[in-house]
């Protein structure tokens, strides 16, 4: 195999992280992800040291690579998708120091968002991530989907609008979201409902991710009555020896639950002001490897 050269390289490792982040908000699996930027890798790295010099612009070379390799393992897991035991939510990610995981892609990062894009068909989500989250040209975007460049901003339209009408409009910003998770933790430790029905809102959702694997809720549970009593029964259900940490996950503040050294729960909130509008829960293991805390990190 031909190896790189170091500028070459350089042009790679340069363009890595936001290629990570493209390939996971397409299909929502950080070991995915990595899978599909280890192949752009490869690519790059089969033209040769004279075709990569060949190439104009290697950001825009990685970017159209790692997007069709993302689109093409996003389309082959559709049925899967479409047969999921439950509510599927995306791999949880920790970002307590991740830069980019702030400022512009903030919002794109968290779990909510990303099981709205999971309402996309493969091409859509692809030309809405490329076009309004990662600001490549309808040009490119053209070249990775395989449509003309007006066919790709009718997509982008209508993938627009779907995201905008399952989405929530314009929120508050959240505040004071550390006394919020400390009284939200104490809240459920006692069973404290009424403390509870000062935390949440009235139309919260709570959304759990257990697989096949795992038992938990098959739809999402709503409004305040009923999540606060499964709260409390999980609260009561928790073995003996779990270990709660505070974590930032996907951008948003968040629980991780470790048992015996291995993670056991995460748990992501939504916060709209001082309020929890929506809880996330992932407990499928699959989705739990890759999550590292403690002294397993």
């Amino acid at each position: 195999m031909t190896h790189a050269e170091p500028d070459h390289l350089e042009h790679f490792a340069a363009e890595r992280p936001r290629l990570r982040a493209l390939a996971y908000r397409m299909l929502g699996s950080m070991a995915d992800a990595d899978d599909v930027v280890q192949d752009a890798w490869l690519r790059w790295n089969r033209l040769g040291a004279a075709g990569q010099a060949a190439v104009e612009r290697p950001a825009a070379w990685l970017t159209t690579a790692t997007s069709r390799l993302a689109l093409d393992r996003l389309k082959s897991a559709q049925h899967q998708r479409e047969t999921y035991v439950g509510p599927w939510l995306p791999e949880p990610v920790l970002t307590d120091d991740d830069p980019a995981a702030s400022a512009e892609l903030a919002e794109s990062l968290t779990l909510g968002f990303l099981a709205v894009l999971e309402r996309l068909g493969p091409v859509e989500r692809a030309v809405f991530l490329l076009a309004d989250v990662f600001g490549e040209p309808f040009a490119a975007i053209a070249v990775v989907v395989d449509r003309s460049e007006e066919a790709c901003r009718q997509i982008a339209s209508r993938a627009r609008r779907r995201v905008r009408d399952d989405r929530r409009a314009a929120r508050p910003e959240p505040t004071n979201t550390d006394e919020l998770v400390n009284a939200f933790m104490a809240a459920c430790a006692f069973g404290d409902v009424e403390q509870l029905r000062r935390l949440l809102t009235d139309d919260v959702v709570l959304v759990s991710d257990g697989g096949s694997a795992v038992h938990a809720a098959r739809r999402p549970v709503l409004g305040f009555y009923r999540v606060s009593r499964l709260l409390t029964s999980i609260t009561k259900r928790l073995p003996s020896g779990v270990d709660i940490e505070r974590h930032e996950v996907n951008g948003e503040p968040g629980l991780v639950f470790t048992h015996h050294g291995a993670v056991s729960l995460v748990m992501v909130f939504e916060q709209e002001a001082d309020r929890i509008v929506a809880i996330r829960l992932v407990l499928n293991p699959e989705k739990l490897r890759h999550v590292r805390v403690g002294a397993a990190s």
